[in-house]
């Protein structure tokens, strides 16, 4: 429960409200962690949030999180400047385990700020590519202003990812696709029967993009969701994230669709 120091030694603007934050321990050694996993990121004296690793989980370098300004913690979080130190608890939670997809085509799924805890499982693919089949990426977000890791989707592209990019409005300049991104999974490239995907975003994106790729064929054991409910202390002992029989910082983020189907749209839960 006590935060090690690591230091801001790298800070970029995404966004107008999205930022990324690269932080190295005061002392100790880096930490692990595997991609889909959370830490709990402090601004000392203000308080502590939930953020997903948005970096590389097997190359050596700074801790990266990719974060949206949307309250007090984040907004403190995104005017600290390059040597400052924050606090940094874990990593959390359960992975993406993206090896469930050797030899299978595997489709990432995200809604807005959802590509940040996907980008890490991309990344992964990537470092093996020749143990996947086809590599497929759908990204929606409210504009193209919004748009995340636009260098990244670029250099997927030219290591064979598929990617499909929509937007729900765009200026006249504007001359990609305006939809829903659950309206590029029946025009996406993939083999459901054998298909692993992952998923991102708020909610309800993420609950509909599920109920569609079910739709295309892919089985509900073969769709991970990452949930993110009201997590504070991140070692399930709060109580704040619970969700019926589960606490999401523990047996999650990351979870079956199978698991969590039942249960997902329910306010009350």
């Amino acid at each position: 429960m006590v935060p090690r120091p690591f230091r801001l030694v790298g800070r970029r603007q995404d966004t107008t409200d999205t930022f990324t934050v690269l932080l190295e321990p005061t002392e100790g050694d880096p930490l692990g962690f595997v991609p889909g996993q959370f830490t709990m990121l402090s601004a000392f004296g203000v308080g502590e949030v939930p953020v997903s690793v948005s970096g590389a989980a097997h190359v050596a370098g700074p801790l990266q999180h990719t974060v949206r300004d949307v309250g007090a913690v984040t907004h403190a979080l995104s005017r600290a400047s390059v040597g400052d130190v924050l606090g940094v608890r874990g990593p959390y939670g359960t992975g993406w385990d993206v090896a469930h997809g050797h030899g299978k085509d595997v489709v990432f799924v995200a809604g807005g700020i959802g590509l940040a805890p996907l980008r890490p499982a991309v990344l992964e693919v990537l470092s093996h590519r020749d143990r996947y089949r086809r590599v497929v990426v759908l990204y929606g977000t409210r504009s193209p202003d919004d748009l995340l890791f636009a260098d990244s989707l670029a250099d997927w592209q030219g290591q064979g990812v598929e990617l499909l990019v929509t937007v729900d409005y765009g200026p006249p300049s504007w001359a990609g696709r305006v939809g829903l991104v659950t309206t590029l999974i029946p025009r996406a490239g993939f083999d459901p029967k054998y298909t692993l995907a992952f998923v991102c975003g708020p909610e309800v994106m993420m609950r509909r993009s599920a109920m569609a790729l079910v739709e295309r064929g892919v089985t509900p054991d073969s769709i991970r969701v990452s949930l993110e409910r009201n997590m504070r202390c991140g070692v399930g002992l709060c109580g704040h994230c619970q969700f019926r029989e589960l606490f999401i910082c523990v047996d999650g983020p990351v979870l079956s669709y199978a698991r969590v189907a039942g249960l997902l749209g329910y306010r009350e839960v």
